[in-house]
């Protein structure tokens, strides 16, 4: 395979760290030749590690995507809210994109993309990575295998993690749906993604119902102060301090958002930033718990919950077919097949890594960069393919806020 040049546009968390790194391990399969970035240090820090002419470092991407084309692919790793115009305009150019989901938070924009890269013969790959996870292949192969015989109905968890909760939703980017998305967008668009995957059939209608229920400020502790760190009260019964979740041990989560790992800068960062406001005293909006209830072509159910109040971080599956079934758990990397007639159980055992969505991170570059050295505009997760979970996601949504069941049919019909 040749190799494949490309340009990152959003040097962040995942940019740098989930995706990128695939340059260093495979020079002979990618290579970056330029990077937007407003941050100066980010963008340095990108420029230095990957050999980035400092020519060919730009604040924004509007700089870079009005120069004629530098490369075959680009790399989109921008907020929610700005991934519409850079992969509009970086698809015109003709570039192949890999876009971080969620495509966007307007779904008149998802359709837009999808219908801008099939106009211009662009691949669009979105980020759903656990479609290439080991995991998830794995359970998928069972199902195409017959194992459990025609699937039936589909129970899938997406256990957030109390901390997580609190730190990406409550405290962090994501926790006002104005200025990234809906928590069932924003987290959960894998999800239906992967529901969509296994059922084998597009979402005909869903129900969904869920709220904000606890991260409200008729919820604090008596006495709670605006942050956690200003002498609050409860402190050493509250499961969401700041000092509990950041600093016994640091967590890598905050080192990412401040640039700072010393105690000294970890503690100005809660006394000072997002991240050491009291839980109950935020501008959250995003539910901390949600259903959605899923009927597909093929008469396959589903029933999908996301929950803030869990300890461990990680997706639990169930799987109930005419003759067996399969239950997974995702951070365990673990997989057991029950079959009626024998009363026979296998365990599967994954081997895959803990870090980088159990795999999924390093296994999803190294696709896109092989269907861009082939010229493909075909991707497991195309934008074709990922504007139907993201609309189930957007009607999840509707259904949640209106209470009502959505027809997908009708709805699909509004863009």
């Amino acid at each position: 395979m040749s190799q494949v040049t490309a340009v990152l546009i959003g040097a962040g968390g995942r940019g740098i760290h989930a995706y990128a790194p695939y340059a260093l391990e495979r020079p002979d399969r990618l290579r970056f030749v330029a990077v937007a970035d407003p941050d100066p240090v980010r963008r340095q820090e990108f420029a230095a590690r990957y050999r980035v002419d400092e020519a060919m470092c730009f604040t924004g991407w509007e700089q870079l995507l009005a120069r004629p084309r530098l490369a075959e692919a680009a790399i989109i790793c921008t907020q929610d809210r700005m991934h519409y115009a850079p992969a509009m305009a970086a698809l015109a150019a003709g570039y192949h994109v890999l876009l971080e989901k969620p495509i966007s938070p307007d779904p008149r924009e998802c359709v837009e993309l999808a219908e801008t890269a099939r106009r211009h013969g662009r691949l669009l790959a979105v980020c759903h990575v656990l479609r290439y996870t080991p995991f998830f292949a794995t359970l998928k192969r069972l199902l195409d295998e017959g194992r459990i015989g025609r699937l039936i109905s589909i129970q899938h968890n997406e256990n957030v993690g109390y901390f997580h909760m609190a730190h990406a939703f409550v405290r962090g980017h994501y926790r006002n749906s104005t200025e990234s998305s809906p928590m069932i967008l924003a987290k959960c668009c894998h999800d239906m993604d992967i529901m969509l995957w296994l059922a084998g059939a597009d979402c005909v209608r869903l129900a969904s119902f869920g709220s904000l229920l606890h991260f409200r400020p008729e919820e604090a502790p008596p006495g709670a102060p605006a942050r956690c760190l200003d002498g609050c009260p409860a402190q050493d019964q509250c499961p969401y301090d700041a000092a509990r979740i950041y600093l016994n041990p640091p967590v890598p989560w905050l080192t990412l958002m401040i640039g700072d790992g010393s105690r000294e800068g970890m503690l100005q960062a809660l006394r000072t930033g997002p991240y050491g406001r009291c839980v109950y005293r935020c501008d959250n909006d995003v539910v901390d718990h949600q259903v959605v209830s899923i009927e597909f072509a093929n008469g396959v159910t589903a029933a999908f919950t996301m929950c803030g109040f869990t300890q461990e971080v990680s997706r639990t599956i169930k799987l109930m077919g005419t003759h067996g079934e399969i239950r997974g758990y995702m951070e365990g990397n673990e997989i057991e097949v029950s079959e009626f007639s024998t009363g026979r159980l296998d365990i599967v055992r994954i081997a895959a890594p803990a870090e980088g969505h159990g795999g999924g991170d390093v296994e999803l570059i190294k696709n896109f960069t092989s269907m861009v050295a082939e010229d493909c505009t075909a991707s497991p997760t195309s934008a074709e393919t990922s504007v139907q979970s993201h609309l189930m996601s957007f009607a999840a949504e509707k259904s949640r806020r209106e209470g009502r069941v959505v027809v997908m049919e009708q709805y699909r019909n509004e863009f």
